[in-house]
């Protein structure tokens, strides 16, 4: 049986009509660690990095991929990761911690943020290696007054627009994020000022879920043309371009991404034709994917509780979750796919709408969905596509334990991330002494 393409890539349904996920039944996965659960499925994020690391291998040698961990920042995947031959993008002192805490190569590290404080920037610098993103003049000012020399690209807002969501698009110009090209000579002139600064190289990234190709082809345009004219006005000699991630993964049917070898392919064909033009000297090409590494790996089961049917209108069926673990849906209006874990090869018969447990009446998780018909309490439905931003925007809104997260690969089932329980949500309250009976 052909399975969509939103599923990872070890999912297949076995004879007992169960979905299995990295040969693991996910009925007995969630028998053995509760639900809900995030299933993460090392083949596939194996698989993926292995497709970026091959093609740019192949098309521009003079590379490295580094994962956005802001996408899911767990040790086990940077481990995963760091054996794949990536580096890493960190947004916070947090996610630079985790890294520190499996000993990740400081010099495969990349700091970005709008507003990072002294303290991360500090930090960075200490883990000897780690480069920052510079992306506003507060960071050449906080690098200046740690005087501290540190290596550091400087992130533009190169005006590309792509055809994504409004609140995942940053390479347009109205964007809280890199320096517009009209103030660059500026930002230029005062790391100039700045002594410990070593300016390396360029950065831009355009955005998230993008299924088109040339917007990359224009941003490294962009990019190469100032590194050109920034390096000959002020002597600088630039050696890493870095485009970016933001490819589009399937959540549904609906979805065509472009594949990652055709955009490594087409990027790295743009880039060495203008490295002609210009006549440069090639310089080190990053890319930054997070959610399309990460993002079809993952699954969440859930189970069925209650249900309702509206009069003339839609049958609910509501689960043990929602958008405490996976916000996306209201926060986006992201789409994604499901199945029923325990009938999983029987016929799409009915439309339900599923609903999340928390009260909020926009908790719905898929709004019309065709699953097998008569689904029942303790029945299992799946959530596709829930690698990438789910456990990373997650709350414990209502008071709500966070999931575990469960490794599979080859019929062995790791917990990477402990569930939470009713003393975790407590732990940090404080009662004053005069409000104790």
């Amino acid at each position: 049986m052909n399975l969509p393409a939103y599923y990872p890539n070890s999912a297949k349904i076995n004879a007992q009509n169960h979905l299995e996920i990295g040969d693991y039944d996910l009925t007995e996965l969630t028998e053995r660690f509760g639900s809900p659960l995030y299933v993460l499925d090392e083949k596939t994020i194996r698989d993926i990095a292995r497709e970026y690391k091959q093609s740019l291998d192949e098309f521009y040698p003079n590379n490295l991929p580094i994962f956005a961990s802001k996408a899911l920042a767990l040790k086990a995947v940077f481990s995963i990761l760091q054996q794949e031959g990536f580096g890493l993008d960190v947004v916070s002192a947090g996610e630079l911690f985790t890294a520190e805490s499996i000993n990740f190569p400081a010099d495969k590290i990349y700091l970005h943020g709008n507003n990072k404080s002294i303290d991360e920037l500090e930090r960075a610098i200490n883990y000897s290696g780690t480069k920052i993103i510079i992306d506003n003049f507060n960071d050449i000012k906080l690098l200046g007054e740690l005087n501290k020399p540190v290596d550091c690209l400087l992130r533009l807002t190169p005006g590309v627009e792509c055809h994504t969501h409004e609140y995942i698009k940053t390479g347009h110009l109205d964007s809280k994020f890199g320096f517009d090209l009209e103030h660059l000579i500026e930002a230029i002139e005062q790391i100039k000022k700045t002594p410990n600064i070593n300016l390396i190289g360029l950065h831009a990234h355009i955005g998230s879920q993008i299924f088109e190709v040339n917007p990359y082809e224009d941003v490294a345009r962009i990019l190469l043309e100032n590194y050109v004219k920034l390096g000959e006005k002020y002597n600088l000699k630039f050696n890493e371009l870095n485009v970016g991630g933001g490819i589009g993964i399937t959540y549904t049917s609906a979805d065509d991404p472009p594949s990652i070898r055709q955009v490594m392919q087409i990027l790295s064909n743009k880039v060495k034709s203008l490295i002609n033009e210009f006549k440069l000297e090639p310089p080190k090409l990053i890319v930054e994917p997070g959610r399309s590494i990460v993002g079809r790996a993952g699954v969440t089961v859930y189970e069925v509780g209650s249900s309702k049917t509206v009069p003339k209108g839609r049958h609910y069926i509501s689960v043990n979750g929602g958008m405490a673990d996976n916000p996306r849906p209201i926060t986006y209006q992201a789409k994604y796919s499901a199945c029923v874990a325990n009938k999983a090869a029987e016929q799409n018969s009915q439309v339900y709408t599923i609903a999340g447990r928390y009260c909020e009446s926009g908790d719905i998780l898929i709004k019309d969905i065709e699953l097998p018909a008569n689904i029942q309490p303790k029945d299992l439905i799946v959530l596709f596509g829930t690698g990438a931003y789910n456990y990373s925007m997650s709350s414990n809104y209502n008071r709500v334990p966070r999931p575990a997260m469960i490794l599979v690969q080859n019929g062995e089932a790791e917990i990477i991330l402990q569930r939470e329980n009713l003393e975790d949500l407590i732990k940090h309250d404080v009662l004053p002494s005069r409000l104790a009976n």
